[in-house]
């Protein structure tokens, strides 16, 4: 079934418009980005299989983190669509930044977990970032650091030390994802939160927390008392 054959207060834009954008599903929302579907699938069922686990991207933030190779891949999305796609990430990254350079990142718990979400979720290996904050705590920056599987000796506390130096930070938030999904914090990921608070001390840089992302959720080690 095409949009059009949709009763009109059913149809996304006009359901967006009457109800607000909350009121929409995933798929809705990215029919009305898509515009249009391809020959024999409408734009409704493309959106819901780009946005399939199997398939498909695995979700909204499967899809955001995708890159410009991976959306050539996909049948029926031409250059337009991709840009649109890829500047809605950007724009909603640029949103999340100003807000955590504007305000202390205490202030922003909830901006700063989205912020890596849109970052780190997608991401189909390891991911040691790190954000910068200034005095205030608010944010000077975002670095991804390493890839690969994180342990003590894979993330270099030296070149943490040196990033933080360099950007005359007095504070930073340590983050990595988990591409299996679960969020839970191993053995190493405590070991070594430990060891780059330890490093970072030295130069009095504080740690405020070390936040591990997974697919559609995140863990604070501050908040669970393992900082």
């Amino acid at each position: 079934m095409s949009v059009k054959d949709l009763p009109i207060d059913s149809q996304p834009r006009e359901k967006l418009l009457a109800r607000g954008a909350a009121a929409l599903s995933d798929a809705e929302l990215l029919a009305i980005l898509l515009r249009t579907g391809i020959k024999g699938k409408g734009v409704l069922q493309l959106a819901a299989d780009l946005l399939q686990i199997r398939g498909g991207f695995g979700g909204i933030a499967g899809l955001l983190q995708a890159s410009v190779t991976d959306l050539k891949a996909v049948k029926g999305l031409g250059p337009a669509k991709m840009a649109e796609l890829l500047a809605v990430l950007e724009l909603a990254r640029r949103a999340m930044a100003e807000q955590l350079q504007q305000n202390t990142v205490f202030d922003s718990p909830q901006v700063v977990k989205h912020y890596l979400q849109l970052h780190l979720s997608g991401k189909q290996h390891e991911v040691f970032a790190v954000l910068l904050m200034d005095a205030q705590h608010r944010l000077i920056g975002l670095h991804e650091m390493f890839q690969g599987t994180l342990t003590q000796t894979s993330v270099y506390p030296r070149e943490v030390v040196k990033l933080a130096l360099q950007h005359n930070a007095a504070a930073v938030v340590l983050a990595h994802n988990h591409p299996s999904g679960s969020v839970q914090p191993s053995r190493a990921d405590e070991a070594l939160t430990h060891t780059l608070k330890s490093a970072l001390a030295l130069v009095d840089v504080r740690v405020l927390d070390h936040i591990i992302v997974g697919a559609g959720q995140t863990l604070s080690m501050a908040e669970k008392g393992l900082l």
